[in-house]
């Protein structure tokens, strides 16, 4: 084992598949190949040069595209009147005048205080989910034993969720 190569020394001859049945082509066809002048060099080349021709066409068109675009933005931007020097916000708020913005600013804090602000979380649930943090802390490599504390806070919710569709509804 492992005297000898596993690839023979002799370069491989040349392989000659042999069918059953013969392969027949119409004398047309064989003629038309052996009077051809082409080759499978010169048929690659002639598709290559093809190819290229096509590529070339539509780079020339996308470049003409291009340039009427650049030329039509070119025309666009020219044909703008000048117009005034635009004011930065600080300009505007300058002539603003300092009243007329502390009263917007008044308006928007009239606004602000005007919205509903949220309403203080119930008790129950705020106990609950104290309890729910304090049990992970303590079992922090075992969180399923907090399944009591768990479901208490769950509880809670559901009453919680309970009232606001009561009121809702109404």
């Amino acid at each position: 084992m492992g005297s000898g190569s596993s690839k023979p020394t002799e370069a491989p001859t040349a392989q000659v598949w042999k069918s059953d049945t013969p392969v027949r082509f119409s004398s047309g066809l064989v003629d038309s190949l052996q009077s051809s002048p082409e080759t499978d060099s010169t048929r690659a080349k002639t598709l290559e040069l093809h190819i290229q021709s096509r590529v070339n066409a539509e780079l020339k068109k996308l470049q003409d595209q291009a340039a009427k675009d650049y030329e039509e933005l070119q025309t666009k931007v020219s044909a703008k009147e000048p117009e005034k020097e635009t004011k930065s916000a600080g300009d505007t708020l300058r002539d603003l005048g300092r009243e007329s913005v502390q009263n917007d600013v008044k308006e928007l804090r009239k606004k602000l205080e005007q919205r509903k602000k949220l309403a203080d979380v119930d008790e129950g649930i705020e106990k609950a989910k104290s309890e729910v943090v304090k049990c992970l802390r303590d079992n922090d490599r075992r969180p399923l034993d907090c399944w009591k504390e768990v479901e208490t806070f769950k509880q809670e919710v559901r009453r919680l969720e309970g009232t606001w569709v009561e009121k809702v509804v109404r």
